[in-house]
């Protein structure tokens, strides 16, 4: 089987490479790996793996649709990864991918525990049985009071009526002149 490519895109904020990996996976058979925060200047990067060609149409499609919400930053394809990046592609920074396995001495298997007796959990107490209940006391009757006469508000007086506020006038096209009010004269102050 051929080795996968690895295909990363880097833009300015999170909207922009939720948008552009959208767009990667969908116009491609690639596998999104997760995102990255850069540390500063608010980029993330999207890392993508699959076939060469895949991941070529993967990175075009997802930087045409990061550009029209925000700036990409840049854009990379590595036909075939070497075996020692695999770390770096999927880094404990990396969201939303599983951490890749770290290389290292063969595991020694551990010597199986010994197998204990399972422990017993106590017996819960058994409940009391409930008694009869007690009748509830009867409540006191409220004292009689004399009749207070019921006093009924005055009527308000209702306010006047108000004409409603003069508006401003409605500004004129350029050049035009302004009618002089009813009962006024035009003034010529013209000097």
């Amino acid at each position: 089987m051929a080795q996968l490519s690895l295909g990363l895109i880097e833009t300015i904020g999170l909207v922009a490479a939720i948008e552009a990996a959208d767009a990667a996976v969908k116009s491609a058979n690639v596998k999104l790996v997760g995102y990255e925060l850069t540390r500063g200047d608010g980029m993330t990067t999207i890392k993508v793996l699959g076939e060469v060609g895949a991941v070529n149409a993967a990175i075009a499609a997802a930087a045409a649709a990061a550009k029209k919400l925000n700036w990409v930053v840049s854009t990379r394809v590595i036909a075939r990864p070497a075996d020692g990046i695999i770390g770096l592609i999927a880094s404990p920074d990396t969201v939303g991918a599983a951490p890749a396995p770290v290389p290292g001495p063969a595991q020694v298997e551990a010597p199986p525990e010994p197998v204990s007796e399972p422990v017993r959990e106590p017996e819960p107490e058994p409940e009391p049985e409930p008694g009869p209940e007690p009748e509830p006391e009867p409540e006191p009757e409220p004292e009689p009071t004399a009749a207070e006469p019921e006093i009924e508000p005055e009527p308000k007086a209702q306010p006047a009526t108000a004409a409603p506020p003069a508006r401003p006038p409605k500004p004129l096209p350029r050049g035009a002149a302004r009618k002089p009010a009813i009962g006024r004269k035009p003034s010529n102050n013209k000097k």
